[in-house]
């Protein structure tokens, strides 16, 4: 890692430290992707159907009015996950999707649209690996999202961003 990458990384991390030390009455809420479907939602296995043989149709976006969490709605939370860059440079990510598994929208079909989260993060943030899972925490909202790659259930203003560790 370089040096400027270092120096951004740590100044996150800090950041989301000094966020979570401000707001420690109220920490953000540790969510997972299940978390975002809702309760009586049967919701489509995308991640196991997905391959890269066959017809077109494996590649398109499923169950594209897939309900999102209605409460979730303008909570402090973190959420792991992975990558998908929208906007940046060659030292910092600035905008992007972050998906439940490594590849969705990028070699595989993306999921519905209420298991993917539009991320900016004022400043940036650098990103060594896209194989690397991470933790992003932030502001969520219900709001929908669209671009090239996929539709989008969830929008999320992060205050930090770290290496996912079990």
């Amino acid at each position: 890692m370089t040096f400027f990458k270092t120096a951004l990384y740590y100044g996150a991390l800090v950041s989301l430290l000094l966020t979570s030390f401000v707001s420690h009455a109220n920490p953000p809420k540790e969510i997972f992707w299940e978390d975002l479907i809702p309760k009586n939602h049967v919701q489509i296995d995308t991640q196991a159907q997905a391959n890269h043989e066959g017809s077109d149709q494996n590649w398109i976006q499923p169950d594209l009015d897939a309900p999102v969490v209605k409460e979730l709605d303008g909570q402090s939370v973190s959420l792991p996950g992975f990558v998908v860059p929208l906007e940046g440079d060659s030292e910092v990510i600035t905008e992007f999707l972050l998906v439940p598994y490594f590849g969705a929208c990028i070699h595989v079909p993306p999921p519905p649209p209420n298991q993917i989260v539009h991320v900016t993060i004022k400043g940036g943030v650098p990103i060594d690996s896209l194989y690397d899972a991470i933790v992003v925490t932030g502001v969520i909202s219900t709001q929908a999202w669209s671009g090239e790659i996929a539709q989008v259930g969830y929008k999320m203003k992060a205050v930090g961003v770290a290496p996912f560790e079990l």
